[in-house]
Protein backbone atom coordinates (compact mmCIF):
# COMPACT_ATOMS: atom_id res chain seq x y z
CA UNK A 1 0.00 0.00 0.00
CA UNK A 2 1.26 3.47 -0.79
CA UNK A 3 0.87 6.17 1.83
CA UNK A 4 1.90 9.79 2.21
CA UNK A 5 3.63 10.53 5.50
CA UNK A 6 2.23 13.34 7.65
CA UNK A 7 5.11 13.24 10.15
CA UNK A 8 8.69 11.97 10.11
CA UNK A 9 8.81 8.23 10.84
CA UNK A 10 12.14 6.63 11.78
CA UNK A 11 13.50 4.18 9.20
CA UNK A 12 10.64 5.03 6.83
CA UNK A 13 10.84 8.63 5.65
CA UNK A 14 10.19 12.29 6.24
CA UNK A 15 6.91 14.17 6.28
CA UNK A 16 5.42 14.66 2.81
CA UNK A 17 7.12 11.64 1.23
CA UNK A 18 5.26 8.98 -0.73
CA UNK A 19 6.30 5.54 0.59
CA UNK A 20 5.24 1.98 -0.04
CA UNK A 21 4.55 -0.14 3.06
CA UNK A 22 2.82 -3.42 3.85
CA UNK A 23 -0.96 -3.21 4.13
CA UNK A 24 -1.08 -4.31 7.78
CA UNK A 25 1.54 -1.76 8.87
CA UNK A 26 -0.43 1.01 7.18
CA UNK A 27 -3.86 -0.10 8.45
CA UNK A 28 -2.82 -1.00 11.99
CA UNK A 29 -0.18 1.59 12.81
CA UNK A 30 0.39 4.49 10.41
CA UNK A 31 -3.20 5.44 9.62
CA UNK A 32 -4.70 5.10 13.15
CA UNK A 33 -1.84 7.06 14.75
CA UNK A 34 -2.21 9.88 12.21
CA UNK A 35 1.32 9.38 10.87
CA UNK A 36 0.18 8.95 7.26
CA UNK A 37 -2.79 9.06 4.92
CA UNK A 38 -3.63 6.95 1.89
CA UNK A 39 -2.05 7.90 -1.41
CA UNK A 40 -5.24 8.40 -3.42
CA UNK A 41 -5.17 10.38 -6.65
CA UNK A 42 -6.57 13.48 -4.94
CA UNK A 43 -4.03 13.27 -2.13
CA UNK A 44 -1.21 12.88 -4.66
CA UNK A 45 -2.29 16.05 -6.48
CA UNK A 46 -2.50 17.85 -3.14
CA UNK A 47 1.01 16.63 -2.26
CA UNK A 48 2.42 17.90 -5.57
CA UNK A 49 0.76 21.29 -5.05
CA UNK A 50 2.21 21.51 -1.53
CA UNK A 51 5.68 20.60 -2.81
CA UNK A 52 5.52 23.27 -5.50
CA UNK A 53 4.40 25.89 -2.98
CA UNK A 54 7.09 24.83 -0.52
CA UNK A 55 9.80 25.01 -3.18
CA UNK A 56 8.65 28.48 -4.18
CA UNK A 57 8.64 29.70 -0.56
CA UNK A 58 12.07 28.23 0.04
CA UNK A 59 13.48 29.98 -3.02
CA UNK A 60 12.15 33.31 -1.74
CA UNK A 61 13.58 32.63 1.74
CA UNK A 62 17.03 31.78 0.34
CA UNK A 63 17.10 34.93 -1.77
CA UNK A 64 16.16 37.06 1.24
CA UNK A 65 18.82 35.30 3.33
CA UNK A 66 21.45 35.93 0.65
CA UNK A 67 20.57 39.63 0.62
CA UNK A 68 20.90 39.75 4.40
CA UNK A 69 24.13 37.73 4.16
CA UNK A 70 25.65 40.37 1.89
CA UNK A 71 25.03 42.93 4.65
CA UNK A 72 26.78 40.67 7.17
CA UNK A 73 29.84 40.36 4.90
CA UNK A 74 30.33 44.13 5.13
CA UNK A 75 30.26 44.14 8.95
CA UNK A 76 33.44 44.43 10.99
CA UNK A 77 33.34 44.17 14.78
CA UNK A 78 36.07 45.43 17.08
CA UNK A 79 36.61 44.19 20.63
CA UNK A 80 39.14 45.95 22.85
CA UNK A 81 40.38 43.56 25.50
CA UNK A 82 43.16 43.44 28.06
CA UNK A 83 45.95 41.14 26.96
CA UNK A 84 49.05 39.72 28.55
CA UNK A 85 52.27 38.31 27.15
CA UNK A 86 52.06 36.43 23.89
CA UNK A 87 48.91 38.35 22.94
CA UNK A 88 46.73 36.11 25.12
CA UNK A 89 43.58 37.72 26.44
CA UNK A 90 42.51 38.08 30.03
CA UNK A 91 39.08 36.60 29.31
CA UNK A 92 37.67 35.75 25.90
CA UNK A 93 35.28 36.85 23.18
CA UNK A 94 32.29 34.48 22.99
CA UNK A 95 29.47 33.92 20.52
CA UNK A 96 27.15 35.83 22.88
CA UNK A 97 29.49 38.84 22.78
CA UNK A 98 29.52 38.78 18.98
CA UNK A 99 25.72 38.45 18.81
CA UNK A 100 25.35 41.35 21.23
CA UNK A 101 27.59 43.61 19.10
CA UNK A 102 25.67 42.62 15.97
CA UNK A 103 22.38 43.50 17.68
CA UNK A 104 23.84 46.87 18.65
CA UNK A 105 24.46 47.47 14.93
CA UNK A 106 20.85 46.65 14.07
CA UNK A 107 21.02 42.97 13.11
CA UNK A 108 18.71 40.44 14.73
CA UNK A 109 20.94 37.50 15.58
CA UNK A 110 20.66 34.76 18.16
CA UNK A 111 23.88 33.70 19.88
CA UNK A 112 23.29 30.15 18.61
CA UNK A 113 23.47 31.42 15.04
CA UNK A 114 27.07 32.58 15.59
CA UNK A 115 29.12 29.51 14.70
CA UNK A 116 32.13 30.00 16.91
CA UNK A 117 33.78 26.67 17.79
CA UNK A 118 35.76 28.05 20.72
CA UNK A 119 35.84 31.48 22.35
CA UNK A 120 38.49 33.80 20.92
CA UNK A 121 41.38 33.95 23.42
CA UNK A 122 44.08 35.80 21.49
CA UNK A 123 44.53 39.13 19.73
CA UNK A 124 44.01 39.13 15.97
CA UNK A 125 41.54 39.23 13.11
CA UNK A 126 39.05 36.40 12.79
CA UNK A 127 36.34 35.47 10.30
CA UNK A 128 33.33 34.12 12.17
CA UNK A 129 30.46 32.46 10.24
CA UNK A 130 26.91 33.48 11.15
CA UNK A 131 24.09 31.15 10.12
CA UNK A 132 21.38 33.28 8.51
CA UNK A 133 19.73 30.32 6.75
CA UNK A 134 20.61 26.65 6.37
CA UNK A 135 22.20 27.43 3.00
CA UNK A 136 23.59 30.90 3.76
CA UNK A 137 26.49 31.42 6.19
CA UNK A 138 28.23 34.77 5.69
CA UNK A 139 31.42 35.53 7.60
CA UNK A 140 31.76 38.53 9.89
CA UNK A 141 35.22 40.01 10.51
CA UNK A 142 36.04 40.23 14.20
CA UNK A 143 39.00 42.30 15.33
CA UNK A 144 40.34 41.63 18.82
CA UNK A 145 42.74 44.45 19.77
CA UNK A 146 44.70 45.38 22.87
CA UNK A 147 43.14 47.86 25.30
Amino acid sequence: MEVILRKDVDALGKAGELVSVKDGYARNFLLPHGLAYQATEGNRRKLEAERAGKAKRQTVEVEAARAQGAKFEAVSLTFTMKAGEGDKLFGSVTAADIAEKLQAQGFTVDKKAVELDEPLKALGVYKVPVRVHAEVKPEVRVWVVRE
